[in-house]
């Protein structure tokens, strides 16, 4: 009996290129026997690799069963590969393009969960050029500080600058403009940091939430940064110490944010936990990592799944087209 070949999409013209490298090895590793894996490298300008040689993404998918994407960021995570991969009617792991656009883009995906009753950071949205000195005028008019400032459309907290007072405003939105030319400034929330992972059609639920992470970052970080994420420095607790209350919030919002938002197969969605004002959606990922210090392995294994059960899980959602 032949065996399943599965393209593992890796790399990317990404700001998470070298966090893709990782994720993907990571699934060609962990691969099930019945799989037979197919390393397919991405460049930075784009071009697909198989076995060393540029090949076109045409020539790769016309050979494959299925695609497992381990791309994240920009081209991989916004629809434009999925959007490559459908028009190629191959199956492939994740969400597709449109839900992926929509999850990508933070302001999006705020004001469409905002609708539905989910509560969220205050928060300003800036396009292109402005004054920076008027614009923290009219925020801080709007919301108290701190502040934290993210592009609209990056992942991995690449760009993202948090900032405690009025006087440093301006200067961290004029740099918050040259890693994104649309940023928001949101309202920071204090308090205990949160993840949250859902997987479809598993352990007898249409969407299961998984333990939610507790993230304590180290002291010499801001915020749960770049650094702080894939440096191993943070202690990562799963699962966390929260109330049985704050629990069940963060797994139901997580839960509602992925079916809002129309995801499939699996996501991960990040939280601030105030203990006067309670749980903050922030924002959800819809290809989480997949490295040794990523968040939802952790929280699958705390579960008692191990990757290789929850990689052949998600490749057979996508090969029966759930």
């Amino acid at each position: 009996m032949s065996r399943t070949r599965v393209a593992v999409l890796r790399g990317g013209p990404s700001s998470e290129y070298d966090v893709s490298l990782k994720s993907g090895q990571t699934v060609l590793k962990h691969l099930p026997e019945k799989y037979q894996a197919h390393d397919i490298f991405i460049s930075k300008n784009g071009e697909w690799h198989l076995d060393g040689l540029v090949k076109s993404p045409d020539k790769i998918l016309q050979t494959m069963d299925v695609v497992f994407n381990a791309l994240h960021g920009e081209y991989g995570e916004d629809g434009k590969v999925q959007q490559i991969l459908e028009s190629h009617r191959v199956p492939y792991t994740g969400s597709n393009a449109l839900a992926s656009a929509l999850a990508m883009n933070k302001y999006l995906t705020k004001e469409t969960l905002i609708q539905h009753g989910i509560k969220t950071p205050q928060y300003f949205l800036l396009r292109g050029r402005s004054d920076p000195k008027e614009i923290a005028k009219q925020i801080f008019e709007t919301f108290a500080p701190p502040y934290v400032i993210k592009p609209v459309a990056l992942g991995s907290s690449v760009g993202v600058f948090v900032v405690k007072t009025l006087y440093d405003l301006p200067d961290a939105i004029a740099e918050g403009l040259l890693a994104s030319p649309t940023i928001l400034i949101e309202e920071g929330i204090i308090g205990k940091e949160a993840t949250c992972g859902v997987v479809d059609n598993f352990r007898g639920e249409e969407n299961h939430a998984l333990m939610p992470i507790e993230i304590r970052i180290p002291k010499t970080s801001p915020f749960f940064d770049y650094h702080a994420k894939y440096s191993g420095v943070s202690e990562e607790i799963c699962p966390g110490n929260f109330s049985q209350e704050e629990k069940q919030e963060i797994e139901d919002v997580a839960v509602q944010a992925h079916r809002i938002l129309g995801l499939r197969h699996y996501s991960r969605s990040d939280f601030m936990i105030s203990p006067t004002r309670g749980v903050y959606f922030l924002e959800t990922n819809t290809l989480p990592g997949l490295t040794s210090e990523s968040l939802l392995p952790k929280a699958l294994q705390a579960g008692g799944t191990s990757l290789p059960d929850f990689f052949d899980h998600i490749l057979t959602l996508a090969l029966e087209g759930k």
